[in-house]
C-alpha cells in the first residue's frame, strides 16, 4: 500500500492506494499541540477503521502547507513503518515548470491539484482549494503552472463575522441560498451573502483568469467548498473530493525509484 498524506490548516487527509486504485481515504484534524506519538496513534486508528495496517505500507509521500506540523507527522510516519516516505517540495519531479518568483513558497496541495486536474484536462486550467483559505493556481496551456490568488475562505470570514457583531447568527453553510438574492430575515441575508456572495466573487475571478488563459479555460475544485457554493456559480466548476490526493500518488509514482 502507498500511503499519501497531505496537511492543511484545517485537516491532514490520509490515502491508501493500492495497485493504482485508492481504497481508502479519511482525515484528521490538524492539531498543533499533538506530539509525534499522538499523530502515530491517530494514524494507527484511521487505518484500523479502514481495514488497514502499518505493516502494509511498502512507501508513502507527504504534503504540506503547515511547515510546524509536517516534520512531526513525518516522525510518527517513521515510527510506523520504515517505508521510504517522500516529502513535496524541491527536488520532486512533478512534471508541471513552475513559472513563479519563488516556488518554493507554492503550497503543495496547489501543486498536486495541478497534477491531477492536468490528468483529467490538458490545460488551461484553475485548481480551486478550499480549507482555512482558498486558493486559486492557474496553469496555461503549455502546463505551467503560472500564478494565481489566496483569500480567506468563506466560513473563516463567517465565523469572523458572527463572532464580531452582536446580534448575528451562525448559519448552515450547507443549506442553499433563498430564492432570492432580496432576503427577508437577517439568517436569509446571511445565508444569501455566505452563498451568492462567495459565488459571485468565484465567478467574477474565474472571468479575471479565462481573460489571462483563454475563454476555454476549465475549473477544478477540491477541499472544503459547499456544494450550496459550487451550485450557485455560473462558471462551471468540476468538483473532485480527491485532487489532491490523487495529485501525491501520481508525484510518488513519478519519483518512486529515486
Amino acid at each position: 500500500m502507498i500511503l499519501t498524506v497531505n496537511i492543511g490548516n484545517t485537516h491532514i487527509t490520509v490515502g491508501g492506494y493500492e495497485q493504482d486504485t485508492l481504497i481508502f481515504c479519511g482525515r484528521l484534524h490538524s492539531d498543533p499541540a499533538a506530539t509525534v506519538e499522538e499523530y502515530a496513534i491517530r494514524l494507527v486508528n484511521l487505518l484500523q477503521l479502514y481495514g488497514a495496517s502499518p505493516a502494509q505500507i511498502e512507501g508513502g509521500i507527504l504534503g504540506s502547507v503547515v511547515p510546524m506540523l509536517s516534520g512531526r507527522v513525518l516522525a510518527a510516519l517513521h515510527l510506523l513503518c520504515k517505508a521510504r516516505i517522500l516529502t513535496v517540495g524541491p527536488g520532486l519531479k512533478s512534471g508541471i515548470k513552475l513559472r513563479l518568483d519563488n516556488p518554493a513558497q507554492l503550497g503543495a496541495e496547489l501543486l498536486c491539484g495541478a497534477v491531477a486536474a492536468l490528468a483529467e484536462c490538458p490545460g488551461p486550467l484553475v485548481v480551486i482549494s478550499a480549507d482555512t483559505a482558498i486558493s486559486l493556481m492557474a496553469v496555461n496551456a503549455k502546463q505551467e503552472l503560472v500564478g494565481g490568488v489566496i483569500l480567506p475562505g468563506p466560513q473563516l470570514s463567517m465565523n469572523a463575522l458572527v463572532q464580531k457583531t452582536a446580534q448575528l447568527p451562525q448559519i448552515d453553510p450547507a443549506a442553499r441560498a433563498p430564492e432570492s438574492v432580496l432576503g427577508k430575515s437577517t439568517s436569509a441575508c446571511l445565508q444569501n451573502g455566505f452563498v451568492l456572495g462567495t459565488a459571485s466573487l468565484l465567478d467574477g475571478l474565474a472571468d479575471r483568469f479565462c481573460a489571462e488563459l483563454g475563454a476555454q479555460t476549465a475549473f477544478y475544485a477540491t477541499g472544503d467548498l459547499p456544494r450550496s457554493i459550487r451550485e450557485a456559480c455560473r462558471t462551471p466548476i468540476h468538483y473532485r473530493e480527491t485532487l489532491i490526493t490523487d495529485g501525491l500518488h501520481r508525484i510518488w509514482l513519478r519519483n518512486r525509484k529515486g
